[in-house]
């Protein structure tokens, strides 16, 4: 995995978290649990489209995760990753970023809010 640039996302709680930045198509090594989010530039800013968590080698590949056809269609380009080796902990920052980036949520995003 080679590295590239670094861009903090900051949570609802004001908690900052530094992802690397890949041009999509990438493949990580697995056993990299992590968190992501998939992105675009959007007048000359990231434009979170999804935020997850989960093991970054299946996250990498933009066709096996389920909602490719909707970040095909927003037009994503980048994937931001990070390592966090504990599920609470990912769980727990994938929601600090979803509370602060609800464009993330469709329609605008492709992330589905859960219970409607």
């Amino acid at each position: 995995m080679t590295e590239n640039s670094t861009v903090s996302w900051s949570g609802r709680s004001g908690k900052l978290y530094k992802f690397w930045v890949y041009e999509l198509p990438v493949s990580f090594n697995g056993g990299q649990p992590g968190n992501y989010i998939y992105s675009k530039i959007s007048s000359g800013k990231w434009t979170p489209l999804y935020i997850g968590q989960g093991e970054l080698s299946d996250r990498a590949d933009i066709e096996k995760h389920h909602q490719s056809s909707c970040l095909k269609y927003k037009g994503v380009t980048h994937i931001h990753v990070h390592k966090n080796g504990l599920e609470a902990d990912r769980v727990a920052e994938e929601s600090d970023l979803l509370l602060n980036f609800t464009q993330a949520y469709q329609p605008t995003g492709c992330n589905e809010k859960k219970g409607g």
